[in-house]
């Protein structure tokens, strides 16, 4: 009761109500974040537990974005370098797994027995691989400790719902008509809605490698890493095999692919990390999904039929007998090329976007376990697979996000590029630390010049010193854009470079870091762009930021 009556009075002070008809309310607090992803989460409770006000308005109705949307095998490069909130949160999924009676599937001995070397993700007292709804439920266990007002299913009004006075947000308007009111905003969406909506300048697409001295960056045509390509399979792009008047097969783009090097208005390719599983006793089998069409798998058909046999690669264990799922290899659950329109499409564009994928990858999953073009050992074992009862209750046990590898990125006060992630240049005012590889999914599949099928844009090159720095000003926008907002999703930096940012752990890392700097210039009343870095380094290193 106690409890009530404390977020009833807190309810009472940070909002106004009108109940004249019509009027909406409004909704007040120190800090707005919008966005619902796992930076939301960590950013909403550091402002409390620096006893400021905050409210997450969050276009998602279940939190915590990718973390509990199905990536359960965190990329997380070296755990040593993450720290604060971050690591809590590993640590309390570390402590949800010493129970026994979280085991119901197989024992964790058995688990950890699945994959040689497989402890090594279960040190220190942090564990990094967890079920969705795990994950999931420890993000509502920061909102309950904390008392974190959480406005669910509201979208921003991208149009005109951005309010500004003098370079400052004064507030945001949501498609219901609820306005919010702060000091300062931190958007957390992988979209950077309201960056783009505040008129923050941004970029999407890949740089030509000249634009930051990179070498990584633009159209990377001829450069083959990881194994998510053809290789030499010399594999022919056409309905008639080597025969080019019978025309292209699905999936395949006739554009010219551009030149090494070059900018792009190209993205990585998004799909769904899949959680799926092989206990008959919590499988739902693969059905057929709406619009279903086996011809745009074709191309997938010839693959197997070489001998390629890698389909399981990254069936990425998880407990309870459970995956994450990702792609792998020339043809698979990333969607290449269907995602350009996505980062600056409306709402409705976006759904259509999202329906298409997710239409293409249960059809994969479909076509996989049933199409006789399959060969029959590979058919079999996927018939052992399917998605689990106990997982996304409320969506027929599909995960609701997909995985937005990349839309927009900020163009703030520093830009991140791979000469700092390499260790080429320093990072200044660091704010936390990335170590991943620097990861770019595929952006095209086209066809070469000797007219054979050809993936291009998956990079993966490790940063030389093992780990980096990430700048204050790769959060903070340009001072003559906004001088209140901060974005730790959406960060300053090109496109190869967000390939190693990108990770869960370092978002949670940033929005810890970015809530941190907000409270600060509010105690201390000055802008963002005046904060001391000294002081805020500090308080960081106080909070157990690892630099």
């Amino acid at each position: 009761m106690t409890k009530f009556i404390t977020v009833f009075l807190t309810f009472l002070l940070m909002t106004s109500f009108s109940f004249a008809k019509g009027k909406p309310a409004v909704f007040q607090a120190d800090v707005i974040i919008y966005g619902g992803t796992s930076a939301a989460i960590t950013a909403a409770v550091q402002v409390k537990k620096m006893n400021k006000s905050v409210i997450i308005v969050s276009p998602d109705i279940h939190l915590g974005g990718l973390t509990s949307g199905g990536l359960g095998w965190t990329d997380s490069g070296d755990k040593s370098k993450i720290g604060g909130l971050s690591k809590d949160f590993y640590h309390r999924i570390w402590k949800h797994y010493q129970n026994k009676d979280t085991w119901k599937s197989h024992t964790k001995d058995e688990f950890e027995n699945l994959r040689k070397g497989f402890k090594k993700y279960d040190i220190d007292k942090a564990m990094w691989v967890f079920e969705p709804h795990v994950a999931e439920k420890i993000f509502e266990d920061y909102i309950n400790e904390y008392d974190i007002m959480v406005h669910r299913n509201e979208w921003l009004n991208r149009k005109n719902g951005v309010r500004k006075v003098n370079g400052s947000i004064t507030s945001i308007n949501t498609l219901s008509g609820k306005t919010y009111k702060g000091k300062v905003f931190i958007d957390t969406t992988y979209e950077g809605d309201l960056m783009a909506s505040a008129k923050v300048s941004y970029h999407v697409g890949r740089e030509a490698n000249s634009t930051y001295n990179e070498k990584w960056n633009g159209v990377q045509v001829g450069v083959l890493h990881h194994k998510h390509h053809f290789g030499d399979m010399k594999m022919s792009p056409y309905e008639i095999e080597n025969d080019p008047t019978s025309g292209v097969l699905k999936r395949i783009s006739t554009a010219h692919p551009g030149n090494l090097g070059e900018e792009d208005h190209r993205i990585q390719a998004y799909c769904y990390r899949m959680c799926l599983t092989n206990d008959p006793n919590n499988r739902v089998t693969f059905t057929k999904p709406n619009n279903y069409d086996s011809s745009e798998y074709k191309l997938l058909a010839r693959i197997l039929n070489t001998g390629w046999k890698d389909v399981f690669r990254k069936f990425d264990p998880m407990p309870n007998m459970k995956t994450d799922t990702n792609n792998h290899g020339p043809f698979s659950f990333d969607n290449i090329g269907m995602n350009y329109d996505y980062p600056d499409a409306s709402y409705q564009k976006r759904r259509e976007i999202i329906s298409e994928h997710e239409t293409y990858q249960k059809g994969l999953l479909y076509f996989l376990a049933n199409d006789p073009s399959v060969p029959k050992d590979i058919q079999k074992e996927m018939n052992n697979w399917g998605l689990p009862k106990d997982e996304f209750l409320d969506n027929d046990n599909w995960s609701h996000q997909l995985y937005i590898r990349e839309a927009r990125r900020m163009i703030g006060q520093h830009v991140m590029t791979e000469n700092e992630v390499m260790g080429y240049k320093l990072v200044p005012q660091p704010i936390g630390m990335g170590s991943y590889t620097m990861d770019s999914h595929n952006t095209q599949r086209y066809i070469t010049a000797e007219g054979y099928v050809q993936n291009e844009g998956d990079i993966g090159v490790h940063p030389k010193k093992g780990a980096y720095q990430i700048s204050y000003g790769s959060i903070l926008p340009k001072k003559e854009d906004c001088t209140n907002l901060l974005v730790p999703v959406c960060v300053s930096s090109s496109h190869i470079a967000f390939g190693s940012i990108r990770m869960e752990p370092v978002f949670m890392i940033l929005g810890q870091s970015a809530a941190t700097a907000a409270v600060m210039s509010l105690d201390k009343n000055i802008s963002l762009h005046e904060l001391d870095y000294e002081v805020l380094k500090e308080k960081l290193i106080k909070d157990k930021q690892v630099f």
